[in-house]
């Protein structure tokens, strides 16, 4: 686990965290209660802060970065970030699942009960719209999130990282 302070900026935990051996997470970064960063995982709070809410799991390989004196990086609660998936300055709300592989460019907003598809790339500006599932490079909206993609991927996967995380206790949990 890499955990840097720069420029006087540290990263900051919410209580019951998993932080990945080979996970690196640097500067203003505040996180809520049981996040994950898995790893590899890069999180850069080096150049504009970066803001994660509760029960949001950034996987394997995934990047968190914004721009400097541009667009910091916003991300609310229950959030799924994908393996090797790329997240830039953007709003991410709450309960979202950003697919494996996915790159969400600057100044974007991604709504409530969105999934970006595995893959897909969220170009500049782009705002998506609450309850829709999102593809294609652009990505463009191509079906509405059912319930049952709402329990079954967005709520399931946001949960079972808890479950995953606690499974490293023994090895690495930041308190």
């Amino acid at each position: 686990m890499a955990i840097y302070t720069l420029l006087t900026k540290s990263p900051q935990f919410g209580a019951n965290c998993f932080v990945a051996p080979q996970a690196v997470i640097i500067g203003d970064v505040i996180t809520g209660a049981q996040c994950s960063f898995w790893f590899h995982a890069v999180v850069r709070g080096d150049v504009n802060t970066i803001r994660i809410g509760n029960r949001v799991n950034i996987q394997d390989h995934a990047m968190l970065h914004g721009t400097y004196q541009k667009t910091s990086l916003q991300i609310g609660d229950d959030v799924s970030i994908g393996h090797r998936a790329i997240v830039h300055g953007c709003t991410i709300e709450s309960k979202v699942l950003i697919g494996m592989g996915a790159i969400v460019m600057d100044h974007c907003h991604v709504e409530p009960y969105t999934i970006i598809a595995a893959g897909a790339v969220l170009t500049e500006h782009t705002r998506t719209e609450t309850g829709w599932i999102y593809a294609g490079t652009p990505a463009k909206k191509i079906k509405p999130v059912s319930e049952a993609l709402k329990q079954g991927e967005i709520e399931r996967i946001a949960k079972n990282y808890i479950l995953y995380s606690s499974w490293y206790n023994e090895c690495n949990v930041l308190k």
